[in-house]
């Protein structure tokens, strides 16, 4: 049986190179960062040296590089660390109604320790209203979370646009980046932006690594208290592997993969809008994240659909991969505008840079016909 992976915005494989280059961290060059030894200068080279190569990437050289264990890690250590070492400026935070499961949960925490959240609406692409930004900013409000790319319908927000009204406002600008990072330019001296969150197992890297980009000036607690580790912002014995793996990471996505994953998701996207009651959810053309496809297919439910694809050897999502295994419907779809009934009923497909046309006419034809199938036996089918 065929198997064909259209799950990529919920994680990559390692890519070969990367795997080479960590290797030789596990055994040979296994010393702790931290050590003032030979073996521990060794492994403090290689982070230190992945760390500017990150840096020069984002073109970030007035910005700490922080590691941490992922992109929800750094997504809290932003939230939380921001928010507690700011307290006496205010208790106010905006983000919006469709970030990540770990930003809202973690803003939702702070609301129990006494802080204010605003979550901003989105309109029916997923963007939201520059205007009630603004308008929502106060003289408490001390930062604002927005993410670059979504990572359930791929729409890609203005960092520009949003961060020079933060910056006018005098508030931190914190963007989740974690799908977009390597897939879309960020350059950090044309974004006003005080703190990004990357990681490296949606970019052909290491699951268990991820970075906090923090900017000068910006005022944040650390989560984690230890031995100091990381300017001492994130203690812990640094994972030297992973770091080295995320640094080489970086290089694997060259342009012409960004073309070849637009081209096959134009594809998806084509051949899905042929089948009866079913939509493109976000945007279209360069306001999307170059591989993120995600259809509705009306009166069906998606888990069923996942079902039946993995059957046919093909894998995709109902969304987040944080999510899969919950009974509610996504709330990114939901704040877009879809009932409950039609969000269930929503796929996501992730393309990846090695995936072939012929595996998108597969799934083009293996959709269409499970679809088709599905509808025959729904009790949700317009009769």
């Amino acid at each position: 049986m065929r198997r064909i992976y259209l799950d990529n915005a919920a994680t990559t494989h390692v890519a070969k190179e990367v795997l080479e280059a960590m290797m030789p961290y596990f055994s040979e060059k296994f010393g702790n960062a931290s050590s003032l030894h030979s073996f521990g200068r060794e492994t403090r080279d290689a982070v230190e040296n992945s760390r500017e190569k990150i840096s020069k990437k984002l073109n970030a050289k007035e910005h700490k590089i922080i590691f941490t264990s992922g992109g929800t890690e750094a997504n809290n250590l932003a939230l939380k660390g921001v928010a507690f070492a700011n307290r006496e400026k205010g208790k106010h935070i905006i983000t919006t109604k469709i970030e990540h499961d770990c930003v809202l949960n973690a803003c939702k925490w702070l609301e129990k320790n006494g802080f204010e959240v605003t979550y901003l609406n989105v309109d029916k692409e997923g963007f939201i209203d520059l205007n009630e930004l603004e308008n929502a900013i106060r003289n408490d409000t001390i930062i604002v979370s927005i993410m670059h790319a979504n990572n359930e319908i791929g729409t890609i927000a203005d960092l520009k646009a949003v961060g020079e009204i933060c910056k006018a406002k005098g508030v931190y600008f914190h963007s989740d980046t974690c799908q977009s990072f390597c897939k879309v330019p960020i350059d950090l001296k044309s974004f006003p932006v005080d703190l990004l969150t990357i990681n490296a197992h949606k970019i052909y890297g290491p699951k268990g690594v991820g970075a906090l980009v923090i900017g000068e000036g910006v005022k944040i607690d650390p989560l984690l208290h230890g031995g100091g580790h990381e300017l001492g912002l994130r203690s812990g014995t640094e994972n030297v592997p992973g770091i080295v793996g995320f640094a080489k990471a970086i290089d694997v996505i060259k342009e012409k993969d960004i073309e070849h994953m637009k081209r096959l998701s134009d594809k998806l996207i084509e051949g899905f809008s042929a089948i009866e009651e079913s939509w493109l959810n976000g945007p279209k053309g360069d306001k999307r994240l170059c591989n993120n496809v995600n259809f509705t297919f009306r009166f069906i439910e998606g888990e069923s659909l996942l079902l039946y694809l993995d059957s046919k050897g093909i894998a995709a999502s109902t969304g987040s991969a944080c999510s899969t295994r919950a009974v509610e419907p996504s709330h990114v779809l939901t704040a877009i505008g879809l009932s409950a009934a039609d969000a269930h009923g929503s796929l996501r497909f992730s393309v990846g840079k090695d995936n072939t046309e012929d595996e998108i006419k597969y799934v083009i034809d293996v959709v269409k016909e499970s679809v088709e199938s599905l509808r025959k036996i729904s009790p949700l089918t317009k009769k």
